[in-house]
């Protein structure tokens, strides 16, 4: 008899949220990921306040997301090495402090544009040491079969912080400034810090005995291993042309609000909250699959349909087109993103985990930090439409050539689905 398949629907997204541990995780996580929604919109808000022009507006997106091309690697050594639920915590200490000083300085009227260079370089660097060590830690919260349904749980937290996030934070920037949206987002990693001191890990079997080698030999085995994949490897390629062509959209939406569509913070909410929405829509749909048979074609088809949703976005000053546009656009970067990371932690070695997702994050985080710069540097000369929709079409260009390896990317990614 074949084996059974569960029903489909949201029975998944209920059975992953039953194991005590991730539904502690993932209680904590959404009141923090509000709140740091609520931080990256004020921070770009007071840039574009500080200044009023776009290559600043890309510096703070790089300075936000690029640290971690630099810690990353050596990050995902570390998370493979030490207790990941302890580097969690540690990093999310940090990163309350960083957030209690944003709102300090800027309620005594002491920021300036420098030191929101500096803090958010700062805090670029612990997300750094974060992010694999919380990716990797998904699979030690979850049974194996319920691991999809918890990516894509993620997912839905976080895009759901997206759309509520910048919504409270467009809110309290208008009745209460920027400070107050720092002050809630430092409020936000104590209900975090206190679901992570709830988690209780099973004890895990000793690992068998190896010779200890040094980082630096650690993260060039997980470079190594990556790029030989000959499944993970192309993914990877076309998550760095996407996250350097298309994401970096995201970190530009506050010169959009501004000078494009001129409606100030509140456009600035109702942009970034559309997106989220979408994300949410899509992460929804994802995590309705039982099976992740069938998936990295999805993850490719819709990077094609994000591709052309900025291209549309761009080509727009019309509120009835751009809306839609960043909803299928949110949608699809999820899915996409939502089912890259999927199949890297179900074909990942349990060995590489922490190293392959580090550079996973290298490229989600590090990715939209050059493009951001990249962009915000030629808008000065062409403004922000024209360098966007060039992106856009290299990004068409790498779905391309990737689409044309699809048969051999689906039977390294997904022997068993390719086997039946």
């Amino acid at each position: 008899m074949p084996p059974s398949v569960p029903a489909a629907g949201f029975g998944g997204i209920l059975r992953a949220l039953r194991n005590p541990n991730y539904g502690l995780y993932t209680a904590g996580n959404a009141v923090s990921l509000i709140g740091t929604w609520m931080q990256r919109i004020a921070v770009g808000w007071l840039a574009w306040q500080l200044t009023g022009s776009g290559a600043w507006l890309g510096a703070i997106a790089f300075a936000d997301l690029f640290p971690t091309v630099l810690v990353g690697p050596f990050a995902g050594a570390v998370a493979d090495r030490w207790d990941r639920l302890r580097v969690t915590k540690v990093s999310q200490a940090l990163a309350m402090l960083q957030a209690i000083t944003l709102f300090v300085l800027t309620w005594f009227d002491l920021m300036t544009i420098e030191l929101l260079f500096a803090l958010t370089v700062a805090l670029g660097v612990i997300a750094g040491f974060n992010q694999p060590a919380r990716l990797a830690l998904i699979p030690s919260l979850v049974r194996r079969q319920d691991l999809s349904a918890a990516v894509a749980i993620n997912s839905i937290i976080f895009n759901s912080a997206r759309f509520v996030g910048p919504a409270v934070a467009g809110l309290m920037i208008v009745t209460g400034g920027v400070a107050a949206a720092f002050a809630v987002n430092a409020l936000s990693f104590v209900f975090f810090l206190v679901a992570l001191a709830r988690i209780r890990l099973p004890a895990e079997p000793p690992a068998p005995p190896r010779a200890r080698s040094s980082l630096f030999r650690d993260v060039g085995d997980g470079i190594r291993y990556t790029a030989s994949h000959q499944g993970i490897a192309p993914m990877m390629i076309l998550l760095i042309v996407v996250c350097l062509c298309v994401r970096p959209v995201v970190e530009l939406l506050p010169g959009f609000a501004a000078a494009v569509f001129a409606s100030g913070a509140g456009g600035l909410a109702v942009l970034t909250s559309t997106i989220g929405a979408g994300a949410v829509l899509g992460g929804l749909w994802l995590a309705r699959r039982t099976e992740p048979g069938g998936l990295t074609g999805i993850a490719l088809g819709n990077t094609l349909v994000l591709s052309l949703a900025l291209l549309a976005f761009v080509a727009t000053d019309r509120w009835w087109v751009a809306i839609p546009a960043l909803g299928i656009l949110g949608a699809c970067m999820v899915v996409t993103g939502v089912g890259t990371q999927t199949l890297l932690q179900l074909s990942v070695a349990a060995e590489m985990r922490g190293r392959v997702l580090s550079l996973y994050g290298v490229i989600f985080r590090g990715g939209p930090a050059l493009g951001a710069l990249a962009v915000g540097v030629a808008s000065e000369r062409f403004g922000l439409r024209i360098p966007l929709a060039a992106s856009a079409g290299v990004a068409v260009l790498a779905w391309i050539w990737t689409w044309s390896g699809r048969a051999r990317i689906i039977r390294a990614l997904e022997p068993e689905s390719h086997a039946e």
